[in-house]
């Protein structure tokens, strides 16, 4: 794919061009959304919106990593996605029963695959793993998404998300520890080597 010529042919109203770049990216940008927002849904409405905005911001791409540009309009839409549903009505953190007692198992640890005790110790490993990412706050779940979820370098992450590099794996380190604290939670799912015994993990 001539990345370069598509986004030329784009900005001279070349629909069919930038379908194509929509086709090449539209996998990874949902996937990055996806594991920001939590939700297909959520991710498929910020996706969409990230395709259209990028389309109209088009002439302002000013060369460089056409996905760093795409990504960080993507997790823009989802920081805006994300802020309005704050701004409505949401579950109680730790919902209770009508006795007041806690429940034992809230529904946000849970996936809409089989329930815990129909599933592997993986998937259910998985499910932890996607449960402690969404409790990172904002800035710290993008970087990890980016880096260790999607597999981008450092210099493409700080890109997509418009901070400096430094800052980018302060926050990816913190990131990592705020998620394997989390996971100390789900010790029974954690093999050997992650379980903090009293001492900081390898």
């Amino acid at each position: 794919m001539d990345e370069q010529a598509l986004i030329q042919d784009a900005l001279e109203g070349n629909l069919d061009a930038f379908n194509s770049l929509v086709l090449h990216y539209q996998d990874m940008t949902y996937n990055v959304a996806y594991r920001i927002m939590g939700e297909p849904d959520a991710a498929g409405d910020a996706t969409q919106e990230a395709f259209i905005s990028a389309y109209k911001k088009l002439a302002q791409y000013r060369g460089g990593s056409f996905k760093a540009w795409l990504l960080r309009i993507v997790t823009n839409a989802c920081y805006d996605e994300l802020r309005r549903r704050q701004r409505q009505p949401v579950t109680p953190l730790k919902p209770e029963l009508d006795d007041g007692e806690i429940l034992e198992n809230p529904f946000w640890i849970e996936d809409d695959a089989p329930t815990p005790e129909e599933q592997s110790e993986d998937s259910e490993l998985l499910t932890a793993i996607k449960h402690c990412i969404n409790e990172l706050d904002f800035k710290f779940r993008t970087v990890l998404v980016l880096v260790d979820v999607e597999g981008l370098d450092y210099e493409t992450a700080a890109e997509a998300v418009g901070t400096p590099l430094g800052t980018v794996k302060s926050r990816l380190a913190r990131a990592r520890e705020k998620v394997q604290s989390c996971l100390q939670g789900f010790r029974e799912l954690l093999p050997d080597l992650f379980r903090l015994n009293g001492e900081e993990s390898a």
